[in-house]
């Protein structure tokens, strides 16, 4: 089954608590552009995410979650010192560490920061047409136009009701694929 390749840039998810630290209490995220995943958004706020060598402006994707969530390419980790387990989003237990810098405060994560595993999120009709199910491991092929063709093992299937069919790669695998505009890539089971 082919699926549409989204290169899924350094970003993070705040939880109310959070938003609220840094930006002010009663303050609400600021809708820029939705993205493809149904509810999900690009937000005006930008936080400072504050490593030991380092720091990176970073965009907040809306809406508010449970758990603050810093996601960055493991390129991005190094560069501004901070450790970044390779973990599905939501899997924060234990990850790396850093200092969130907003206009109005700070918050020091003890944990969060992750680089995102490789997913495809799927519709329930779209998995079962591709005979598979959540968190089964695929392969995905993808073309590049460029000549950098790649096939990604462990990629992860994620199956809810509340997505858009659509495979997420983070930009060191999005570089190294030099996928052009717009990419498809064939799931291998």
């Amino acid at each position: 089954m082919k699926v549409l390749v989204e290169t899924s840039a350094r970003h993070l998810h705040l939880s109310q608590e959070h938003l609220e630290i840094l930006f002010g209490k009663g303050h609400e995220l600021t809708v820029k552009k939705m993205l493809s995943q149904p509810g999900q958004f690009a937000c005006e706020e930008k936080v400072e995410v504050v490593g030991p060598k380092n720091s990176l402006k970073m965009s907040v994707l809306g809406p508010v979650r449970k758990d603050t969530q810093v996601e960055v390419s493991l390129t991005d980790a190094r560069a501004i010192g901070v450790t970044a387990p390779i973990r599905e989003s939501g899997d924060i237990a234990g990850s790396g560490a850093c200092k969130l810098v907003g206009p109005e405060g700070e918050v020091e994560l003890t944990e969060g920061v992750i680089a995102a595993k490789r997913h495809v999120h799927m519709t329930p009709e779209d998995a079962e047409a591709a005979g598979v199910k959540d968190k089964d491991i695929v392969k995905l092929d993808i073309e590049s136009p460029n000549g950098r063709s790649l096939t990604f093992g462990d990629v992860i299937v994620r199956v809810s009701a509340s997505y858009a069919t659509a495979a997420h790669i983070d930009t060191d695998e999005a570089n190294a694929l030099c996928p052009g505009k717009e990419c498809y890539g064939e799931m291998i089971k």
